[in-house]
């Protein structure tokens, strides 16, 4: 099953007089369980596809469609439960709540998607090894504890597909290698389609598919055997 669908995209920003084309004419079909990981120099547009094949930012032309849907005729009410329920978000920046122990925070995704169920928040938090740390506070965990428990949030609901964007930015060697592995356990373990961006071509092993961005074009899409 083609989980996204991107056909013909184009993205335009306008600022002002200036028109900057972030992605031209792009195509790109992923499958159930793949681990695809989207590289290019900074300003290539790989973020920007990211964001438009997840949902998050409209498309300017084409046609873009998440699990056999085009979004474009999906009502804001439908979309949103697609993100609670289907899709996982990571980002380089955590965004937790500081106010919020580790456990609440995951919680919390849990009861967004109105699935208050505490095992699987435990579930979530145990495989990003983080379950003794369920009481801590943000402001009392390392960058990559934080992230870890980003993922366990992203997960808790079980979604098909998980959009990580940089994941590993703000993060030392060590503990991207962490990250990274992470994924590559939801991608084996539990079939987890994986799309990551990053700046990184040495995490490309982790993948078992490659696209590289050139100036908002896609230059490389390759299987990778891992």
């Amino acid at each position: 099953m083609n989980i996204v669908e991107l056909q013909n995209i184009s993205k335009f920003y306008f600022s002002n007089s200036i028109v900057t084309q972030a992605i031209k004419n792009v195509n790109l079909l992923i499958d159930n369980g793949e681990f695809i990981i989207i590289t290019g120099a900074s300003g290539s547009g790989k973020t920007t596809l990211l964001y438009v094949a997840s949902g998050l930012e409209k498309t300017t032309s084409g046609i873009v469609k998440l699990f056999d849907e085009p979004i474009l005729g999906m009502s804001e009410r439908t979309t949103a439960e697609l993100r609670k329920s289907k899709i996982g978000f990571v980002f380089q920046f955590y965004n937790l709540l500081p106010n919020l122990t580790v456990y609440e925070n995951v919680l919390l995704a849990a009861v967004i998607a109105g699935n208050k169920n505490e095992d699987k928040v435990k579930t979530a938090l145990e495989i990003v090894s983080m379950w003794e740390s369920k009481h801590k506070y943000p402001n009392e965990l390392s960058g990559g504890m934080q992230q870890r428990v980003a993922i366990a949030r992203a997960i808790v609901n079980n979604p098909l597909i998980i959009f990580a964007d940089e994941p590993t930015g703000n993060l030392d060697s060590v503990n991207a290698v962490q990250i990274l592995e992470i994924f590559k356990k939801l991608n084996k373990e539990f079939s987890t389609t994986i799309v990551l961006v990053t700046h990184n071509s040495d995490f490309l092993s982790y993948a078992s598919r490659s696209v590289i961005l050139k100036d908002g074009v896609i230059v490389h899409d390759e299987k990778i055997r891992i």
